[in-house]
């Protein structure tokens, strides 16, 4: 698998950024797709879910700030992030398993480079 996630940056407390993510080397519609978030000195943490039919789920932290969606054509899960907080600044990441709660619980052997977002005035 390959997972390519793009779209972070320097953003003021309360604005928005939109992260993609482009997975590949897998069968894109047979996974449920997730992102996690690894901030400075804490461990990676799952933030959002989205099954094969796309059904999805939040960490409570992000719930109705953030929100998940997938492109099947274009082997693509988006994270849309506003009202963002200093408390999201981390290293987001993507990553998918055919079960979602394996896929929530983020043990995998592969992580793509991730994408910085930074939220600070």
């Amino acid at each position: 698998v390959q997972l390519q996630a793009s779209g972070g940056g320097l953003v003021q407390p309360g604005g928005s950024l939109r992260l993609s993510c482009v997975v590949s080397g897998i069968d894109f519609t047979d996974n449920t797709v997730g992102w996690y978030r690894q901030a400075p000195g804490m461990q990676r943490e799952w933030v959002a879910g989205i099954s094969q039919g796309g059904s999805t789920k939040y960490h409570n932290s992000v719930k109705d700030r953030f929100t998940i969606s997938r492109d099947n054509a274009k082997n693509t899960v988006y994270l849309q992030m506003s009202s963002l907080k200093p408390e999201d600044t981390a290293a987001y990441y993507c990553n998918a398993n055919p079960n979602f709660a394996h896929m929530m619980f983020g043990r995998f052997s592969y992580w793509g480079q991730g994408t910085l977002v930074t939220v600070s005035s």
